[in-house]
């Protein structure tokens, strides 16, 4: 008989990955493009530019969601920021940042595990080039 062993999304893990922003915030302008080659298309874009910053916390959150195999997502208040710095409509187009799949220590928690995302370093060179990489635990 084959031995129960964890699963792979049962593991404590941290991983960086590059999240390209601009291509899941600006997903309006498909949408129009394919009402502009009918008639009832007005011209204007109908997305507003004042929820990008609130859009591209949702997106990360949907991304570490993916990623991690958890439904419980924490944002750092750095990564916050970080979105928020050059204000609600101009968020960057790359975040480089850190998931960490933790245990709940909580007992009336809903879920067994959870998945912390926070900004990570932006090497000198820039993003290019960099992948996912694994992260070993520190403590």
């Amino acid at each position: 008989m084959v031995e129960k062993t964890k699963g792979r999304k049962e593991e404590v893990v941290t991983r960086e990955y590059t999240i390209n922003l601009h291509k899941r915030l600006h997903g309006c302008c498909v949408v129009m493009a394919v009402l502009s080659l009918s008639n009832t298309w007005s011209g204007k874009c109908h997305c507003t530019f004042k929820k990008k910053a609130p859009k591209a916390i949702k997106e990360i959150r949907k991304f570490a969601q993916k990623a991690m195999g958890t439904t419980d997502v924490r944002v750092d208040v750095k990564l916050n920021k970080h979105i928020w710095s050059r204000g609600i409509r101009s968020v960057p187009r790359r975040v480089r940042v850190r998931i960490a799949r933790k245990r709940n220590d909580d007992e009336d928690a809903k879920e067994e595990l959870y998945s912390l995302v926070t900004v990570a370093e932006i090497p000198a060179e820039g993003l290019k080039g960099l992948g996912t990489k694994v992260i070993d635990d520190e403590d």
